[in-house]
């Protein structure tokens, strides 16, 4: 890649970040604190293993993934264990939004709101039935 797709390609990474922050920022008071030992990691694409752990993809592509023990599974010995992670993928998201700045940045923050949903506990039916009261996705 050139100097310029370099740069390019750092600057939509740090845009990213700073969307993945303001994801958990803009959540209510209650649900931040509860956000607890979850490390949020960007990625460029899943690794091929990954691809395949899960049946829920957005036209046909993997756009986050969370990987941990869900807040009401655990009990209350539940400690000393390594982070629980929310990972999100980014080439997808770029793909998917088409080159428009702003569909990426709130592309980024629903895949946020989507994976810590299952942090919280719920499946992935009831994540989407959240999703539509609150007019995230169609």
């Amino acid at each position: 890649m050139n100097e310029v797709g370099e740069d390019a390609a750092r600057s939509i990474r740090d845009q990213a970040e700073d969307w993945i922050r303001e994801a958990v920022e803009v959540l209510p008071p209650a649900i931040q604190r509860s956000i607890v030992n979850v490390a949020f990691i960007l990625e460029e694409r899943p690794r091929h293993e990954r691809a395949h752990e899960t049946p829920y993809h957005a036209h046909g592509e993997l756009l986050g993934l969370y990987r941990g023990v869900p807040l009401p599974v655990r009990g209350s010995n539940y400690s000393g264990v390594p982070p629980d992670t929310i990972t999100i993928f980014l080439a997808p998201l770029v793909r998917l939004s088409g080159g428009d700045n702003q569909a990426l940045r709130k592309s980024v923050i629903q895949t946020v709101w989507h994976e810590i949903g299952h942090y919280l506990g719920l499946d992935e039916r009831q994540v989407r039935n959240w999703e539509r009261r609150r007019g995230f996705r169609a």
